[in-house]
């Protein structure tokens, strides 16, 4: 009850004509910088942090906050669009979501990444208020192996669900986990892959990987094929969702942020996991699995909330602990210290007008993140009436200016190029793209929680089951491996009774 009393006053202070300038600002600033790749939400309040100084620290977050959800929002425009993640957590839905744009569905993809990304952080933030402590409890009590295991689980799956056979899943998974090791080894200080250059020891970027591999290759690959096929305009098609489409996608609305949430909050984790996961179990549930590859909406609806859902889960751990779980979440908690407020279990009580009026600001930029995109989705998608040498010579631009603003280096405009030369191979061998973008995401990750995990135990494999967690989700990885084997054989009986 107090909870509730605390979020009214929250709205009461986020509801100010102020701070909802401030709210729809952030919206718009985030989709609109979303849109650019390799320009992710992170960078977004990053770049807009000094700007802030002259603001009072409750209207600064809420712009905060509405840049972080108006910046994923965007990153899964050109996701969808344009096959061009704007971001790592908008990789997932170019999956699904690009094949609807080719086949003039494309107001419709975005239509249901907009509700998407409403339902979830509309349940993800009535989770925040009502579980924050709960998780917060939850992450602490998490280990390395539990981590280790999560990451094993999300590369088996990834394996299993894409492509059209495992052998080409595992090739593409190792291309993401070599990428993953140029650098310095992070407990020896070694360097790896780097061929003696000081630029490669901090790593290949994610975000330079997954435009290379996605963007570049794309273009690539259209360029390849350009003079083979018409080259006509892609049409827009019905700028709402049909009946059909809403009967297919409230549920993974609905289950989205059972999946996110959760992993937003534990430290570690992000969109990237959940938004995976959330697809992997929507294929599973559809009663439309030939349609998956080819454009199913669930593959949008579904992804699209768990990411909203788990950016709602990271001020869990940010606000309760002081832990930041992301890069959006670390630099908002540099903002804060900025403000000199220190995030922590004390924090509702010093600052509770603070506090309570950003959370209430996300049920405010919730409304206005869909009030702004649902009547802008059939002017995204004309973007794909533009002729496709013009469209994709755009792409390759912006998406050499996303990879040099990384990190402004010349040289990763050349691993761009590299890399997109890879993701052109991959298409042409018939390998999925996904696997080596979550290899280089969790990769680095999963090698530092298996060498503390085995660090703990004296080097012992027994300390990576020592938990009833990760024994549990070891467990469903015996069973993901095992199914197939079980499929077919259950098959051949019944054919041999029948």
């Amino acid at each position: 009850m107090d909870s509730l009393n605390s979020l009214l006053d929250g709205f009461g202070t986020a509801l100010t004509p102020v701070n909802l300038l401030w709210a729809a600002l952030g919206v718009l600033l985030g989709t609109a910088i979303g849109v650019l790749p390799g320009i992710g939400p992170a960078m977004a309040v990053a770049l807009l942090l000094p700007v802030t100084y002259g603001l009072e620290p409750t209207g600064a977050f809420i712009m905060f906050a509405g840049i972080y959800y108006g910046a994923m929002f965007g990153g899964s425009t050109t996701s969808i669009l344009l096959n061009t993640p704007g971001e790592s957590a908008a990789v997932v839905a170019a999956i699904e979501g690009n094949p609807m744009a080719k086949a003039g569905r494309g107001a419709q993809a975005l239509a249901a990444a907009a509700v998407g990304h409403f339902a979830g952080g509309m349940i993800g933030t009535v989770l925040l208020v009502a579980l924050a402590p709960a998780v917060a409890a939850l992450a602490v009590d998490i280990g390395a192996p539990d981590y280790f295991a999560i990451m094993v689980l999300a590369f088996i799956a990834v394996i299993s669900v894409l492509g059209s056979s495992r052998i080409r899943g595992l090739a593409s998974l190792l291309v993401g986990l070599t990428l993953g090791l140029v650098g310095l080894d992070q407990l020896t200080g070694q360097q790896r892959l780097t061929f003696g250059s000081l630029q490669l020891a901090d790593g290949i970027d994610v975000v330079i990987v997954a435009v290379g591999l996605f963007a570049i290759g794309e273009a690539l690959w259209v360029a390849a094929h350009l003079r083979r096929t018409t080259g006509e305009a892609v049409p827009v098609g019905r700028p709402w969702l049909a009946g059909s489409d809403v009967r297919r996608t409230w549920k993974p609305w609905l289950r989205g942020p059972l999946i996110g949430f959760p992993f937003g909050a534990v430290p570690a984790g992000g969109a990237e996991i959940p938004t995976f996961l959330s697809y992997v179990t929507e294929k599973r549930l559809s009663r439309h699995k030939e349609e998956f590859g080819k454009g199913a909406i669930e593959g949008v609806a579904g992804p699209e909330s768990a990411a909203s859902a788990s950016a709602a889960g990271t001020l869990v751990s940010m606000l309760t602990l002081g832990l930041p779980t992301t890069a959006v979440a670390a630099v908002m908690l540099a903002a804060f210290q900025q403000y000199g407020i220190q995030p922590g279990p004390l924090l509702f009580e010093r600052e509770p007008d603070l506090v309570w009026g950003l959370i209430a600001s996300l049920f405010v930029g919730m409304v206005l993140l869909l009030a702004l995109n649902l009547p802008l989705a059939p002017l995204w998608a004309k973007l794909l009436r533009i002729p496709r040498p013009y469209l994709y010579a755009g792409i390759l631009f912006f998406a050499a200016v996303g990879a040099y603003a990384v990190g402004g280096e010349p040289l990763d405009l050349l691993i761009l190029l590299l890399i997109g030369l890879i993701g052109f191979g991959m298409r042409r061998y018939g390998l999925p793209v996904l696997p080596a973008v979550i290899g280089v995401i969790l990769g680095p990750a999963a090698e530092q929680q298996l060498r503390r995990a085995l660090q703990i135990s004296d080097g012992s494999v027994t300390g990576l089951v020592d938990t009833p967690f990760s024994v549990a989700v070891y467990a469903v990885i015996a069973v993901l491996l095992a199914w197939p084997s079980v499929k077919k054989l259950v098959g051949r009986r019944r054919s041999v009774t029948a």
